[in-house]
């Protein structure tokens, strides 16, 4: 089976294209680059730079190539810039996978799994984080995630298209050969991990009076390797459907910074700030349904084997991809 990936130079594409070769899959990666790495490429995946933005670009690579289905990753996906510039992220997040879309429909690719989030859902309602709770954003981020979805929806039932959501929550870790490299870190264990590194003075705390044990926001860590697991499962499934995807546990700010502590062996110096608008105490998964249906088993549901595979990866790439 061929699988063609947009995204597969970002943190978490990579991570998939490598699982995907791994497991026998053949494998084509489209990215403009622009957020991505050449790098981070596996190098037994073929190569297309390309912009979805660019609908001939992006038919013409699924012509060229003939997959059998399409990973979509590519996307903007900073919260606060899309608060500032939020025709970015319309831009680049829906009228690209419309471009997507269309392409697929002309080259007769009847399968998708879409890389969302859990950004669909907004403030929730209670934890854990269910698919049946209601979806409503609040940034323009989590809006064209969720304008996405919608689109989807529409498109597996009047073009007989597999479209399988996969909403993440917050992704970390790494492969042994691929890691988080943004060229905007917005993350907390990469930014605790520069600060152990030496690269940074100190991390911020958003927040310490929370109604939770510690004080600060707690969230659902989920390694990549874990994501990349039900990436593979979804392109198996027959029908479309929608997964949220986390540990189900979760773990506080000042619990991954102690962790990080811990593993680096460095002291991580912080600093504590006021609260940012919006930032919900809890963010935990309730992921039955993708144990159920996809048969999904995250090996990873340690906050401590997760850094420290973020550790070495960034011991070993202490300048990301150099780039």
């Amino acid at each position: 089976m061929k699988v063609f990936v947009t995204g597969g130079a970002g943190y978490i594409g990579s991570v998939c294209v490598e699982h995907l070769l791994d497991n026998g899959y053949a494998v084509v990666v489209f990215d403009n680059l622009s957020e991505g790495h050449r790098a981070a490429v596996d190098p037994r995946a073929e190569f297309i730079e390309g912009d979805l933005r660019d609908a001939d670009s992006i038919e013409t690579a699924l012509g060229d190539t003939h997959p059998d289905a399409v990973m979509h990753f590519a996307a903007s996906a900073l919260v606060g810039e899309s608060m500032k510039n939020p025709s970015k992220y319309f831009r680049n997040n829906v009228v690209s996978a419309v471009n997507l879309l269309e392409a697929m429909i002309h080259k007769q690719i009847g399968c998708l799994v879409f890389s969302s989030t859990c950004a669909t859902f907004g403030i929730p309602d209670r934890m854990p984080l269910d698919e049946t709770q209601p979806q409503r954003p609040i940034n323009p981020y989590g809006e064209s995630k969720l304008m996405v979805e919608k689109m989807l929806r529409w498109y597996s039932q009047l073009h007989e298209m597999k479209c399988v959501v996969l909403r993440y929550f917050n992704a970390s870790g790494a492969s042994h050969r691929y890691g988080e490299d943004h060229r905007i870190e917005t993350h907390l264990i990469p930014n605790v991990l520069k600060v152990a590194l030496g690269q940074k003075d100190h991390v911020e705390i958003f927040g310490t009076d929370y109604e939770t044990p510690d004080g600060t926001c707690v969230r659902d860590y989920i390694h990549i390797a874990d994501l990349a697991q039900a990436h593979r499962l979804a392109l198996s499934i027959r029908e479309s459907d929608f997964f949220n995807l986390g540990t189900g546990g979760g773990n506080s700010v000042r619990e991954v910074i102690g962790c990080c502590e811990r593993v680096s062996g460095k002291t991580i110096k912080v600093l504590e700030s006021p609260r940012r608008p919006g930032d919900p105490a809890r963010l935990v998964a309730d992921s039955r349904k993708a144990r159920e249906i996809l048969g999904w088993k995250p090996a990873f549901q340690d906050i401590e084997k997760i850094v420290q595979s973020a550790w070495e990866w960034h011991c070993t790439h202490p300048n990301g991809y150099g780039d």
